[in-house]
């Protein structure tokens, strides 16, 4: 009952709107509402115990979902009422105090472990990681990572941080432009951050093998050479 209840994520104890929707024998949408209302609702300080979410209905579409911790958990079911739904608090309160124990008693967990204890209990783990590859823009390590690689390539094609071209804010800006414009076209994305994490080491590779058109080419050796003569 407690896996079903309560699942880990972000190394915090959270239950879902699904699940309380689920549970209760509400409908998800009103739950939704609720926690809607409640957010955006200046006289509560709800921040910290929701998080928003989405979820693959039957029929493919992606839907909104929240997740929500003890104290989201709580605000929400006070508003359930009977002997029967009572019940379920009880249930869910016991869910809660024994996954925070367990929390307490394990070693921290790697990544690859957070998100399979998250995406327990959906149909196919590797699919869900799959899907979320396909469609998740870059996280912040590997945006970073990937601008590293695209500065330190610039560098190398203007001939260094020394070099006269690279201090040409023109002929810098025009290479950069010139980089984004081929990237843009092999990944057909507007920005680098929207890349899917899929296609990171395609694009390292792409930026490792890329060499500005040919008349900027020579632009660039044109100009450190003339400055250099200078």
């Amino acid at each position: 009952m407690t896996e079903e209840l309560v699942i880990m994520r972000d190394r915090q104890a959270v239950t879902t709107s699904l699940q309380v929707a689920k549970v209760f024998e509400k409908r998800h949408d009103r739950v939704i509402r609720a926690i809607d209302t409640k957010m955006t609702d200046p006289n509560f300080g709800v921040s910290g115990m929701f998080t928003a979410g989405t979820y693959t209905d039957a029929s493919g579409k992606t839907n909104k979902m929240y997740y929500m911790n003890r104290d989201g958990f709580t605000f929400i079911a006070f508003g359930f009422t009977g002997a029967k739904a009572d019940q379920f608090k009880l249930k869910y309160i016991d869910a809660f105090n024994q996954m925070e124990k367990q929390l307490q008693q394990q070693k921290p967990l790697s990544l690859p472990e957070q998100i399979s204890l998250i995406a327990k209990g959906y149909e196919s783990l590797s699919a869900d990681v799959k899907d979320i590859k396909d469609r998740m823009g870059l996280p912040g390590n590997m945006a970073h990572t990937f601008t590293k690689k695209r500065n330190a390539k610039i560098i190398n094609v203007l001939g260094g941080k020394d070099s006269n071209a690279y201090c040409d804010k023109n002929i810098r800006a025009k290479t950069y432009r010139a980089l984004f414009s081929s990237y843009r076209e092999t990944f057909d994305q507007d920005r680098y951050n929207d890349l899917p994490m899929k296609d990171f080491d395609k694009a390292i590779d792409f930026v490792n093998n890329w060499y500005p058109p040919f008349e900027l080419q020579q632009e660039i050796q044109q100009t450190n050479a003339q400055l250099a003569i200078v």
